[in-house]
């Protein structure tokens, strides 16, 4: 299960790539290393446009499971994110690159995977709401009004499924499947929940908690 990515652009770029036409997401900088219950960039629709603003990375779970945030969605014919899979809750998540966990000893060692070297921009396949709670850490706790996002999973492809055989994001690469994932029916949008052909795929860079191209 993905729980780690990295969005190493530019706001423009970001803007430009996912024909964005309002930017609420403030002075926002590149992300090499992204984690469950953090802040980074969403586009959602609102009123017919494409809006870039900051959301909360993780959905709270559902009664019984525990208290960790879900940053993954593989069972979407669950009732629980049924609501979630609507038009207007769907969203696209900026990456440049995402991270599985090899099983290494004495301890895991961070994949690094892109569409390629180069890390272009694409979009997980994501899911949004509104929620009010306490989230962040113990020692910076923030309690009130949150936005919080999760995105999709797929069985993996071969590139992945040689480092973390069970899931892999479902990644959008496309202008039309970002129209197709936000605006299609349920049923339509869903067909995109598939893992990228072998090809599009390649490991980048291994071993780090953050992955910045210019540095590999």
């Amino acid at each position: 299960m993905c729980n780690l990515y990295s969005v190493h652009t530019t706001q423009a770029m970001i803007r430009q790539t996912f024909n964005v036409g309002r930017d609420n997401a403030g002075n926002m900088p590149p992300l090499p290393g992204i984690f469950p219950d953090q802040m980074a960039p969403v586009i959602r629709t609102v009123d017919g446009e494409r809006e870039l603003l900051q959301m909360r990375w993780g959905f709270p779970p559902p009664p019984k499971i525990g208290n960790q945030p879900l940053t993954n969605v593989r069972n979407v014919a669950s009732p629980f994110w049924r609501a979630w899979l609507k038009p207007q809750y769907r969203c696209l998540v900026p990456l440049t690159s995402f991270s599985e966990y090899k099983d290494t000893k004495p301890r895991k060692t961070p994949i690094w995977f892109a569409l390629s070297k180069e890390r272009p921009l694409a979009a997980f396949a994501g899911i949004w709401r509104p929620w009010r709670g306490v989230r962040g850490t113990k020692a910076d706790p923030v309690e009130g009004e949150h936005l919080l996002y999760s995105f999709l999973t797929s069985e993996p492809n071969g590139i992945v499924g040689q480092i973390h055989p069970k899931a892999m994001p479902v990644i959008l690469t496309t202008p039309e499947e970002y129209e197709t994932w936000l605006t299609a029916p349920t049923e339509e949008a869903l067909k995109l929940q598939r893992p990228l052909p072998d090809d599009m795929l390649e490991i980048v860079a291994e071993g780090q908690r953050s992955d910045q191209p210019e540095a590999a």
